[in-house]
């Protein structure tokens, strides 16, 4: 099946996602691609973003399905990739990805971490996996970001100099979606 439709999934704690990060300008930015429609939402709990709500509104809100690219940033990019583990999707782009707790009661309590990464099944149910991380991220560490990355046989695009990106454009991102547009 084509790529028809991308969701943006974002980071905890982001407040008003159209204007936080680079969410409201990638959304922006994709809805321009002919073909192509992209989602941005509020989440529901968006401090803790726990496991147990948002995948039910990835699957019966936003509608993520095999023609659709979940973006997901920070915690949104753990619960794309427990998303996947179970649903069929066209392909994943994380951006700031990782796979424990790091020692913090919040990301405990959302319950992503609770139990191994089943890296085979989301290979399996993903297409395309491609993978944003910075060594110079102040919130993970790259050794987990590269965990994810090996674990998924993931695209990456490792830089030194973006941190967690939190910044207001993502061209790189951009081209990512556009790259898969023309995949099947």
């Amino acid at each position: 099946m084509p790529l028809k439709k991308a969701v943006i999934v974002p980071g905890n704690g982001a407040g008003d996602v159209e204007h936080c990060n680079w969410y409201g300008w990638v959304h922006r930015q994709v809805n321009k691609i002919p073909g192509l429609s992209c989602q941005l939402r509020n989440m529901p709990d968006p401090v803790t973003a726990r496991e147990s709500v948002w995948l039910p509104f990835m699957e019966k809100d936003l509608l993520c399905d095999e023609e659709t690219v979940i973006i997901g940033h920070s915690s949104g990019a753990a619960a794309a990739m427990r998303y996947a583990e179970t649903h069929k999707v066209f392909g994943i782009i994380l951006v700031g990805a990782y796979t424990s707790d790091l020692g913090d009661e919040n990301e405990r309590e959302s319950g992503y971490f609770s139990r191994p990464w089943e890296w085979h099944k989301i290979r399996a149910n993903v297409k395309h996996i491609v993978q944003f991380g910075s060594t110079d991220d102040p919130f993970l560490p790259w050794e987990e970001q590269q965990e994810v990355a090996d674990g998924l046989k993931a695209d990456l695009h490792k830089y030194t100099d973006r941190g967690h990106f939190q910044n207001s454009h993502f061209p790189e991102l951009i081209d990512s979606v556009l790259k898969l547009t023309k995949s099947d």
